[in-house]
């Protein structure tokens, strides 16, 4: 019985006594890091083999032990880079804020914004779900654009932009549609007028200008039934959304005229309001930073083959009249 109480005392204190070990191997290793670029180049070692999340927290490591160091700042943003890549899209954006927060301007600053565009815009989903997502997608690809547009990663932004707005146009105009078939009528054009202003170089804006006249003749809103008209003949004189409007309003015994609230709306996108501003060129992306073509591409499909409302016309609402077979003159 003694022998064993001994042998027991025995394995305890050996297990203490390698606990101890362990214990002060991890304290001499916080007191005592490697160097910065020793650090740094095991971080990035770990991202060339795909090991992303192991990557990340070497790097947030980096970031950690030598906060002053050349190094550190980078670290920041390629541990974003690594989190994006694992797919953790919150750890990615918020260690990408993290560092547009306290290094804005740098040349690492587009990328960090890059990332948080790219996880946001990941994380789009279809026209008839929430749209949280995409909205904010747009918003820091727009920032991305207007901060750095000779970033490497701003050509890129511009396509998502383009993408982003026919979503988020998608998305009103099937609940003004909804609203609409509903007899909701003031709140169908709420969300047609946020197409026709917020969204004017979609696709969808040509039906959503159709709905304002659709609209606003079965409310005997006459006058802003025509401004409707004519902004969408003007802009559109080829569109059969154009001709069905021109027909109801023949019917009623009136024409588009211009006028209103859209005639101010408007004003930024006609003919020979603004001219063309030469593209940017892009610059070359700093050494050891990840290209745009790197950053995987969210599976989703380039603008024109995104089903709009003009190549799928809807039926119509049942508002008992025929469209128009004839173009308007």
């Amino acid at each position: 019985m003694l022998k064993k109480q001994l042998i027991l005392l025995a394995c305890v204190a050996g297990a203490i006594q390698l606990g101890a070990c362990a214990s002060e191997t991890t304290s001499a290793k916080m007191l005592n890091p490697d160097p910065p670029d020793k650090m740094y180049t095991a971080a990035d070692t770990a991202l060339q083999k795909g090991n992303w999340t192991t990557a990340a927290r070497r790097f947030e490591d980096l970031d950690r032990d030598h906060p002053y160091s050349p190094e550190a700042r980078r670290a920041i943003v390629m541990a974003a880079y690594a989190y994006y890549k694992a797919a953790k899209f919150p750890e990615a954006i918020a260690t990408a804020q993290r560092y547009t927060t306290m290094h804005p301007g740098t040349k690492e600053a587009a990328l960090a914004h890059h990332i948080i565009a790219s996880a946001h815009f990941d994380e789009i989903k279809e026209p008839q779900r929430d749209q949280t997502a995409t909205r904010k997608a747009l918003s820091e690809l727009k920032t991305l654009r207007q901060r750095y547009p000779d970033s490497p990663y701003t050509r890129q932004a511009e396509n998502r932009i383009l993408i982003a707005e026919d979503i988020l146009a998608a998305s009103e105009m099937s609940v003004g549609r909804y609203y609409q078939k509903a007899n909701n009528l003031v709140a169908a054009i709420n969300r047609f007028k946020v197409v026709a202003t917020d969204y004017q170089t979609t696709a969808h804006v040509e039906e959503a200008l159709y709905r304002l006249v659709e609209c606003n003749m079965t409310l005997g809103i006459v006058p802003e039934a025509q401004a409707a008209g004519a902004v969408l003949g003007h802009n559109f004189p080829n569109s059969t959304w154009y001709k069905d409007a021109y027909g109801l309003l023949k019917n009623s015994g009136v024409q588009p005229q211009s006028g209103g609230w859209l005639a101010s709306a408007w004003k930024s996108i006609l003919p020979g309001a603004q001219q063309a501003k030469p593209a940017p060129t892009p610059q070359p992306v700093p050494e050891g930073l990840p290209a745009p073509d790197q950053m995987p591409n969210a599976v989703r499909p380039p603008a024109s083959d995104i089903p709009t409302a003009s190549t799928a016309k809807p039926k119509q609402m049942g508002l008992g009249y025929a469209p128009a077979t004839t173009a308007a003159n």
